[in-house]
């Protein structure tokens, strides 16, 4: 079984920036199609961001040109770098595949953008 731990999350205020990490543990696994994504209380999970096996990412519009999805192979580990946060992009933030079969479901980490 997989398991996904998200961390790297907190309060910071508008304008700032964070890195969120997701580690991937377990066997027989691969990280080639993983993604990111972020839900709030009473919505549905969102994907923000998704990186392909040829390094293909692709962004939601709501944070393009703001949040950069990579990956590290070596570490089993993908990225989310968050920059120019706004109060609209405080959610707790998952990572898992782009598609069915999903992994199981990490506990996330929570991202607070407020002054």
């Amino acid at each position: 079984q997989v398991q996904l731990v998200e961390s790297g999350g907190g309060l910071v205020q508008p304008g700032g920036s964070l890195r969120l990490s997701c580690a991937a543990s377990g066997t027989g696994f691969s990280i080639d199609n993983m993604a990111w994504y972020r839900q709030v209380p009473g919505k549905l999970r969102d994907m923000v961001a998704h990186i392909s096996g040829d390094d293909r990412t692709s962004i939601a519009d709501s944070v393009k040109g703001r949040f950069t999805i990579s990956r590290d192979n070596a570490k089993n580990t993908v990225y989310l770098q968050m920059n120019s946060l706004k109060p609209d992009d405080t959610a707790v933030y998952y990572c898992n595949r782009p598609f069915s079969p999903y992994f199981h479901w990490g506990q996330g980490t929570q991202v607070t953008v407020s002054s």
